[in-house]
């Protein structure tokens, strides 16, 4: 997903859209869904705006489309609310098995596609994601002075 897309999916999914946000926002409704517009390349949504979008909406899409189309991916920090560093293990050894899965059905005829390559980007999101938490397991576990 590209950034505008990100931003206009980001406002127009968030329950009540532009008519909700927008005051929020400091502006009108009108105005915020001309700023999402992907279609147009006038009034675009600043990088201040688009920081108070995500921070009211709580729909971090934007920077991670920013971050995709770097090369990037984005991981939150934050402690892990519960669970273990074990469980956290189990579930990376898991989407690092879906990644394998998606690969394999990928290459099944002998071509990577389009729809393949962001299959397979995504699959390895999830594995990077899975991986980082088991750090941030560790960290907390660390912090605690325990296992």
């Amino acid at each position: 997903m590209n950034v505008s897309d990100a931003a206009y999916d980001t406002v127009h999914q968030h329950p009540g859209g532009s008519v909700a946000l927008a005051p929020r926002m400091g502006m009108s409704d009108a105005t915020l869904r001309g700023k999402v517009n992907p279609n147009t390349d006038r009034n675009l949504l600043s990088l201040q705006e688009a920081d108070s979008l995500m921070g009211k909406t709580g729909d971090f899409r934007i920077l991670h489309a920013l971050a995709a189309t770097h090369g990037f991916v984005a991981q939150r920090v934050d402690a892990p609310a519960s669970g273990t560093m074990i469980c956290a293990l189990l579930a990376a050894s898991a989407a690092k098995g879906d990644l394998a899965e998606v690969i394999s059905a990928a290459m099944a005829d002998g071509q990577i596609s389009p729809n393949d390559a962001d299959q397979i980007t995504r699959a390895c999101a999830q594995v990077m994601a899975a991986i980082v938490q088991v750090s941030q397991h560790a960290e907390a576990a660390a912090a605690r002075g325990g296992a």
